[in-house]
């Protein structure tokens, strides 16, 4: 009964034996083959590095890259899944946590994609160890459906959360020389301009003017309710019910593209008039040419204010004051 009880170990062990040593020689036999890109399956190694027993994880992309198939997805997603792969194969991983990356193309695994009764590509398969630290028992596959164009960020999120808790490699994406010699050799030239155009320039940066044009052409802008023409999409002008043309909208929720214009003519008329007043006409050397300029002005700064008053007056038909001659 001993020897009998002996005998079965034995055989127990060297069939574990038997079993695990293929299995380990398998993971590594594919690793070996690539390890910059993802293994390029065909239906036979597919279904080997997906059979059973494993005691590694397998992420697997059923993809169709030929221009023959028209798959745009596939063909953007491909540099992705590389980069993922490359990440992940050149990183330091926990002790093991071992992933094998492979790609199924469509003229290679129609059998596959045919059995998984698969109609759009691409689609990633997470297969899960069988044995091991971090076998599952139910060893069916995630799945990752791509409905719309996805980062690699968002991929290799994804695979981490079907693989255990730990510390992962992180994405790693290669050095773009040319995007950094095309950005120094642009700022080399901003430099070179920017010193060659500077005496020029200087001083137009440096007018007080210039600044104050620009700023007052701003705040005329903002004042007048140009960004809510933008946000609202309100309509230039509207017809007034009587075959016209009515400028301005009642109410003070609502208005037209060209009561704006109107409104920034005004207090820009407004804004020249008292600027003209208080610094161009008491520089006037003759006092009768300072009379007239300053009635002038005056006159036209009364004259817009009674205007925008009137025109206050139509937006709100109740306010009760006016200024002549409107």
């Amino acid at each position: 009964m001993k020897l009998l009880t002996f005998i079965l170990s034995l055989l127990s062990v060297i069939s574990v034996a038997f079993t695990a040593t293929p299995n380990a020689d398998k993971f590594e036999k594919y690793q070996s083959l690539s390890r910059l890109a993802p293994i390029q399956l065909d239906d036979s190694t597919y279904n080997e590095i997906t059979s059973t027993p494993r005691d590694y994880y397998a992420a697997v992309i059923l993809t169709a890259t030929d221009a023959r198939f028209g798959c745009g997805l596939c063909r953007e997603f491909q540099p992705d899944f590389d980069l993922i792969a490359r990440s992940w194969n050149k990183g330091s991983k926990p002790d093991g946590l071992k992933l094998l990356f492979g790609a199924l193309e469509f003229d290679k695994g129609k059998g596959t994609f045919q059995k998984l009764m698969l109609q759009t590509a691409p689609v990633l398969l997470v297969f899960p160890p069988t044995i091991g630290p971090h076998a599952r028992v139910d060893d069916s596959p995630s799945r990752f459906d791509f409905s719309g164009p996805v980062s690699a960020d968002q991929v290799y999120a994804w695979i981490n959360r079907q693989l255990p808790d730990g510390p992962k490699p992180p994405l790693v994406r290669p050095i773009n020389y040319m995007r950094l010699v095309s950005g120094i050799t642009i700022l080399m030239g901003a430099v070179t301009l920017f010193t060659v155009l500077s005496p020029y320039m200087l001083p137009i940066v440096r007018n007080r003017n210039i600044w104050a044009a620009f700023s007052l052409i701003a705040i005329l802008l903002f004042t007048s309710g140009h960004m809510f023409n933008h946000i609202r999409k309100v309509p230039y002008v509207a017809g007034d019910g009587r075959g016209g043309i009515s400028y301005f909208a009642g109410g003070f929720s609502n208005q037209f593209g060209m009561e704006t214009q109107i409104i920034a003519a005004i207090y820009a008329i407004l804004s020249f008039s008292a600027i003209a007043l208080a610094m161009k006409v008491p520089r006037i050397a003759d006092n009768k040419s300072q009379q007239v300029a300053a009635v002038i002005w005056g006159a036209v700064l009364f004259g817009t204010y009674s205007f925008l008053l009137n025109v206050f007056k139509a937006k709100n038909g109740g306010y009760p004051f006016f200024l002549p001659p409107f």
